[in-house]
């Protein structure tokens, strides 16, 4: 083959320098997409507490604007296989770096809560072009004895990005409990709204970075060959293998496309039917890991990761150390991924991973049930707050606290009106609402605000896709119904660090096996003539499970409580870990197409 001889005669020490280098780059480029990627879930959670003290925000607002970077991903992720297939890799990574810096200072000099979810969404659409062409671009690029490295990577700097908005976290922290010793409300609010801000301004100077890495680096070598561009997959292979290598490579490319094409006993129609075996049972197994990944919780564990803490019993503080201390196990852990994958394989960090989540999910998930177990309902009480405007303006301090536990007759050792939590379910005829917790104990709380804009929808398809079978109407006219006001017990500091030893062992789990798997397991299984618009549809399921589990998390929490939650997420993690055991095929040190050979010959 003449491409060949060109090239394999020139294997100059200076050429493997720049092999090296170019591998290196590609990484670094890829590391930069990830750290977007942990941008997009993870500044929320460092932000949260002081976007909720100064935006006025109900608590189903507060979660949208969690959710909506999840939404933006859904959209995004559907169409990114057509457009990775259509414009390339290359393009598609420049697009969504575009989009991610554009997001920001939308967000940033947002005023209010439709430019906020429409920067969320911008940034959401950004992550889920990342999430599907960064793994698909790295499997097609890296050789198969670096690619279990080159994917970690790309998990692995998500993880950097969260320690680095923790870090930030913590140092506001400590600035709000300085500016709140000096017993000034107006400064004190005002220090709050830059804070939230300045968290999300740091998110821009690593997308630029990214946009103008993606600029420079080379198309993949496969998109290159299935648009019939032969010599330039070869120079692309060359650039990050030896002459040796991307012969082999080439070589295998051109035999599956052979393969493909070649008429069987029933034609080609029938050879390359979408419906084989080869195509859709890892096409079906990706989707269930994607959705089992997704379904843990870890999402929304790190996008409430403050907000828990509290719950659980620690101060403003305390809570901004131990999500500091999450983060970083799950920064640590991924690097111990990263080691293993390549050595013990995909299925046993999988197995692993998710036999010690479901151990810890379930521990924190006991030490809420003792505590929210001795929670009351002060609905009548707060029922008759609501002034003659069907509103209510509560603001919950210790004395508050005190004449609502007087009047359900509450014991004092039961709930102490000094460390004592409030959550409020609220209707507007057939619309349902819910506060976010406040505690007693927090001077700097806003006053808990309950309004008929903050429940029911503002118009018909806002509202049929609150409620299918409200009636909007008459909940315009509806008098407030409270529902339900629990009234909790605050734990003490002791349990809220069991609860973050509990939250700390999941992350560890998580890193170690499905954080550092699952982009691996969705790149390696699905065949390379459905790779990009399969990768789409199994994110597609990820996103919707992520933006659902984020949207109804402070709503269900308000009215279940946060053991139900953890409970759930558990359950889900039993089914990973039964897929995992017992379906999926161990990918590690092959080559795609020696992947899609294995699920080819499966189909018999």
């Amino acid at each position: 083959m003449t491409l060949t001889a060109n090239n394999s005669a020139s294997t100059p020490a200076p050429g493997a320098t720049a092999k090296q280098g170019y591998n290196l780059f590609l990484l670094v480029v890829a590391g930069l997409g990830g750290l977007l990627y942990g941008m997009d879930i993870g500044i929320i959670g460092g932000a949260l507490p002081y976007l909720a003290a100064t935006s006025h925000l109900t608590a189903a607002e507060l979660s949208v604007v969690v959710a909506t970077v999840l939404l933006g991903a859904v959209v995004s992720t559907l169409f990114a296989g057509i457009l990775a297939d259509w414009m390339g890799r290359k393009p598609l990574m420049i697009l969504s770096g575009m989009v991610f810096v554009v997001s920001i200072p939308v967000i940033a000099l947002s005023h209010g809560y439709e430019p906020l979810f429409l920067g969320r969404l911008l940034e959401g659409i950004s992550s889920g072009l990342i999430g599907v062409v960064i793994p698909l671009y790295l499997a097609e690029c890296l050789a198969a004895s670096d690619r279990g490295k080159g994917t970690g990577v790309f998990q692995w700097l998500p993880t950097s990005s969260m320690v680095f908005a923790a870090l930030l976290g913590i140092y506001f922290s400590y600035r709000v409990q300085q500016v709140a010793k000096t017993g000034d409300a107006v400064a004190l609010f005002a220090f709050k709204d830059q804070a939230w801000r300045h968290l999300f301004w740091v998110s821009l100077p690593p997308g630029i970075l990214f946009l103008l890495g993606s600029l420079l680096v080379t198309e993949s070598p496969r998109w290159l060959f299935k648009q019939g561009k032969k010599e330039q997959a070869y120079a692309a292979l060359l650039r990050s293998r030896t002459p040796q290598q991307a012969t082999i490579e080439l070589k295998e490319m051109e035999e599956l496309q052979h393969n493909a094409s070649t008429p069987g006993s029933s034609g080609t129609k029938i050879q390359d039917s979408l419906l084989r075996r080869k195509y859709v049972v890892p096409f079906l197994l990706a989707c269930v890991i994607l959705f089992c990944n997704t379904a843990t919780g870890v999402n929304s564990i790190i996008g409430y990761n403050t907000s828990i803490l509290l719950q659980s019993g620690l101060s403003d503080l305390y809570a901004h150390w131990g999500y500091v201390v999450f983060t970083s196990m799950n920064f640590l852990l991924t690097i111990v991924g990263m080691a293993l994958v390549d050595r013990k394989g995909r299925k046993f960090l999988l197995i692993l991973g998710t036999s010690g989540i479901i151990v810890s999910l379930i521990g924190v998930g006991i030490l809420f049930h003792k505590t929210e177990k001795l929670s009351v309902d002060a609905r009548d009480a707060v029922q008759a707050r609501v002034d003659s405007h069907q509103e209510l303006a509560l603001h919950f301090d210790r004395s508050e606290a005190q004449k609502l536990l007087v009047a359900v007759a509450a014991a004092p050792s039961q709930i102490e009106s000094r460390r004592a939590s409030l959550a409020i379910i609220y209707s507007y005829g057939d619309f349902t609402a819910s506060t976010s917790y406040v505690r007693s104990d927090d001077p700097a709380a806003a006053p808990i605000q309950i309004t008929r804009e903050s429940c029911v929808p503002s118009n018909k398809v806002e509202a049929f896709f609150k409620n299918p079978i409200g009636n909007l109407g008459a909940a315009q006219t509806a008098p407030l119904r409270i529902e339900k006001a629990v009234i909790g017990r605050v734990p003490d500091v002791g349990h809220g660090w069991l609860v973050a030893l509990g939250l700390y062992a999941f992350m560890a789990f998580f890193a170690l096996g499905p954080g550092v798997c699952v982009w691996l397991a969705l790149s390696e299984l699905m065949p390379t003539r459905i790779r990009s618009n399969g990768m789409s549809i199994a994110l597609v399921i990820n996103q919707l499970v992520s933006t659902t589990l984020a949207g109804i998390f402070l709503p269900f929490v308000s009215k279940h409580g946060y053991a139900a939650m953890f409970f759930m997420f558990a359950g889900f993690t039993v089914v990973y870990f039964l897929v995992a055991a017992f379906l999926l095929p161990e990918t590690k040190g092959k080559t795609l197409e020696e992947i899609e050979a294995h699920f080819e010959g499966v189909a018999g």
